[in-house]
């Protein structure tokens, strides 16, 4: 069986593909990987294997840091550390001349308190809070908190274990460590070793990894309930046409395509409709899609050119694809309920309470997701409650960190 390590094997950490969209970009290869993470997963939850798992929080901006291999000096950067031009800041006059208001400021904390921590070579996290962001105490469902909100997820550790949180200056959580002679060539690894870190107060500097999954192990029921989707998961597999699977990997646009009309599902909070109509709804949506674009176009030559791109995506949607194509939507909900057991379990694990605020008040939510490492640490699978997350990301009722 393949293992996490030929899952994912990214060069920088910047972008991730959800378990299930692996079907749509992975071609063959990558659809039997998916399944065979998820039973990974599975014996790791049943005790079987040891566990290393991070968590994924919902921190802003990702920051990176550490020393610059070209001179040995202390440095913070966005995501475009990696550019053709990697763009790093080691002053807080660089940090101005190339952003702004929030982004400038935390840049500048960064830069300021990470530099006091004696961090070698590069590694990267999530910017979760300055001083300014948390609330030192705040009462939720009758338990005292003290409360940070970067994004759209709350994190409340209690009160009483919290003055760490309250005496920081910032608050980071790394989960990425690069290794390389210069940015270009740098290759990721899941985790950071925080314990070489010197000790700051002015740092709340956390862990992402989870070395171990403690008592949350799947029980006999619900190691035969993920058995049973992991069954379906490989009988709907075979029926989907090896050909149209490797038509789809090599044919990006249509799979983003795919991708985009999922999410729109996704972000409404509703579940796809049965297969053979969202292939349906999904042919429509593709026409609908480059006619608005053609409608846009005020010259002929403009209108053809899209007509000419609808017709090439069209040809994709003969008879024996869109049976594959429905077997591979059922195969992708098959995928998503299994993972979704799996988070479910994964949830009981957090220390740190977690909850959205709407307009109602506050409602618990679970993580951002969780990232399952192979022993090596070179290759990942990311588990996020897409229903859950995304639509809270995108409804209007759940208020952001940035709302005031």
């Amino acid at each position: 069986m393949e293992n996490f390590s030929s899952f994912i094997t990214e060069q920088k950490n910047t972008h991730m593909t959800h378990i299930e969209d692996k079907v749509l970009y992975g071609g063959v290869k990558g659809t039997r990987e998916a399944i065979n993470a998820l039973r990974e997963l599975r014996d790791m939850l049943a005790g079987k294997t040891d566990a290393k798992l991070s968590v994924k929080w919902d921190g802003a901006p990702a920051i990176f840091c550490g020393e610059d291999p070209s001179d040995g000096k202390f440095f913070v950067a966005k995501k475009g550390i990696f550019n053709a031009n990697p763009k790093v800041y080691k002053t807080d006059a660089e940090i101005d001349a190339d952003t702004s208001g929030d982004l400038a400021k935390k840049l500048k904390e960064a830069l300021k308190h990470l530099s006091t921590l004696g961090i070698k070579g590069v590694i990267q996290g999530d910017f979760l809070f300055s001083k300014s962001d948390v609330t030192k105490k705040e009462t939720i469902d009758g338990e005292v908190y003290t409360t940070f909100h970067p994004n759209t997820i709350i994190y409340a550790v209690p009160y009483d274990q919290a003055k760490e949180v309250r005496d920081a200056e910032i608050g980071i959580v790394w989960h990425t460590t690069y290794t390389g002679s210069d940015f270009a060539s740098m290759r990721a690894s899941y985790g950071v070793d925080v314990t070489k870190f010197r000790k700051s107060s002015k740092v709340w500097s956390q862990d992402a990894m989870l070395t171990s999954v403690g008592n949350a192990t799947l029980n006999a029921k619900e190691t035969e309930e993920v058995n049973t989707l992991l069954t379906t998961c490989g009988l709907l597999f075979n029926k989907i046409s090896g050909d149209t699977l490797r038509e789809l990997e090599g044919n990006q646009i249509l799979a983003q395509h795919i991708e985009q009309y999922n999410n729109t599902f996704v972000r409404a909070g509703q579940l796809l409709p049965p297969s053979a109509s969202h292939v349906n709804g999904l042919i429509r949506w593709i026409d609908k899609k480059y006619k608005k674009e053609m409608d846009k176009r005020k010259s002929d030559k403009g209108k053809k050119t899209q007509q000419d791109k609808l017709d090439i995506i069209m040809k994709f949607f003969s008879t024996a694809n869109k049976k594959s194509l429905i077997n591979m939507f059922d195969l992708q909900k098959t995928i998503v309920l299994a993972k979704l057991k799996l988070i479910n379990k994964l949830n009981s694990i957090g220390k740190t309470s977690t909850f959205v605020k709407t307009t109602k008040g506050y409602k618990v939510a679970g993580a951002e997701g969780f990232v399952a490492i192979d022993k090596l640490g070179n290759g990942a699978v990311k588990l996020v409650d897409r229903m859950e997350f995304s639509y809270n990301n995108f409804s209007s009722d759940v208020l952001k960190g940035w709302d005031k």
